[in-house]
Order: C-alpha cells, then structure tokens, then sequence
C-alpha cells in the first residue's frame, strides 16, 4: 500500500472537509457500503449491553450496518452528512437523516446513549473536533453514555503511517472503473481504457490518550473505558448529571 499523502493543502477547514470528506463519502458511498457489512466486536458488545428500551443516535452512521444490530428492544437513529450513504440506509428502512456532526438536529439530552464511529477523524481541526464530541454529549441523557471510535496513528494491520505525520489524506481505489471505450458488454469488463479510480480522504490520526484528551476537554464526562480495537482507539464516556 502506498504511504498516505501529508494533507499541506491551503483549505481552510471546512473547504477540506466538504473536498476530501463529504464530497467523497458521496461519490464511493455505494462501493463503500459493499465492504461495510460486520459490526465490530467492541461496538457489538456495548449495544448489546444496554438495557432494554433504550433510545439510541448514530452519529456518522454510513450504511447504517449499526442500526441494525438489535432492533427488537432498542430504538436508533442515525445521521451522516453523506446523502448518499443516508438514502442507502433509507433503503434499508433504518431512521436516518442528513445532518452535520457539529450541528446535530436534536435537543439536549435527547437519547440513553449515542455512537459515533470512524466519523471524529474526520474533522481537520482541534476545535471542530472538540465541538463534535460536545454535541454528542448534548444529545445524552445525564447519566447516559457515548461510545466513540477513531483511526489509530499507530496502527498494527496493513496501514503503517509516519509517526510524525497525523494529518493525512488516504486513498480509496474503487477497482476497474470503466473507460470511455473498449468495452466488452458480453463479460461486463472494461478491455481496454479500464482503470482504477481513486479518491482520497482527510484523516486526522489519533495518538495514544488523544481521544480521551478529547473527551477530557469537552468537558462534562467520565471515561467509563478507553482501548484499542480494528486499528482505532476507542472510549466510552459517561455524561455526568448537570
């Protein structure tokens, strides 16, 4: 696998957002989806664990595959900014919305619990990510907590990154994108002028203690757990009563 690319491009932070995540997550979101099918078994275990009519937000859903986990006797909905991905979860007949991280569209204390995975690294600064893991907070019950998911710099599987480098951009190859000629409709592949297409996405890598720091300046929680699972550091934070 190719070294990411060092994000040094001159966006301000939303401009890179909107270019290399919302943009992107809209144009892969079907070949996306296609390899997001088996929930993870520390995000499985914690919705599983809750009680019994439970209220829940995905925030950052992508395909929704956390949404239905377990639909007889909890109750999620999910955001995402992609619409794209949002019309697939639709189709699965899953509540979702669209609707952006630092800006959630429900009141204070809305919900027993919320996730939100592989989303935070993709805010491109301290402040927006700040922000993202206070409106999580917001949307919780006093009492009720959040579990939260993001990509690792020091990563143990396939991705090895600069240990120095954690703003990056990371492809995403969408295989035998099909060219303008040459090609065979009898096998359905590209024969000549097929190429890969690829897309890259801004990351923000996490260091080891930086999404409990996070949650730690957000301010109003407690860790309730924090660890290292699929390449991602991950916490569950609990709010604490106002």
């Amino acid at each position: 696998m190719k070294a990411p690319i060092a994000d040094t491009l001159p966006l301000d932070n939303s401009e890179k957002e909107e270019q290399y995540v919302h943009a992107v997550y809209n144009e892969i979101a079907t070949h996306f989806s296609d390899t997001r099918f088996k929930p993870w078994p520390v995000i499985d275990k914690y919705i599983r664990s809750l009680p019994s009519g439970s209220v829940g937000a995905d925030i950052g859903c992508g395909n929704g595959k956390y949404l239905g986990v377990r639909t007889g006797d909890i109750f999620m909905m999910g955001t995402d900014r992609s619409e794209s991905l949002v019309e697939i979860c639709r189709e699965r007949r899953y509540e979702c919305m669209v609707s952006d991280g630092l800006d959630l569209p429900y009141r204070n204390g809305a919900f027993d619990f919320a996730i939100s995975i592989a989303v935070i690294h993709h805010f491109s600064s301290v402040d927006r990510r700040v922000q993202a893991a206070r409106e999580l907070l917001r949307i919780v019950w006093p009492g009720g907590t959040v579990l939260v998911f993001a990509w690792a710099l020091e990563q143990s599987g396939r991705r090895k990154f600069d240990p120095n480098t954690q703003d990056v951009l990371v492809p995403w190859v969408v295989p035998g994108f099909r060219g303008a000629k040459g090609t065979d409709d009898n096998v359905g592949n590209s024969v000549e002028g097929q190429r890969d297409k690829v897309y890259h996405r801004y990351y923000h890598l996490f260091r080891e203690g930086e999404l409990v720091a996070l949650f730690e300046q957000a301010g109003g929680c407690s860790v309730v757990e924090s660890g290292y699972d699929k390449d991602n550091w991950y916490v569950i934070v609990r709010k604490g009563h106002e």
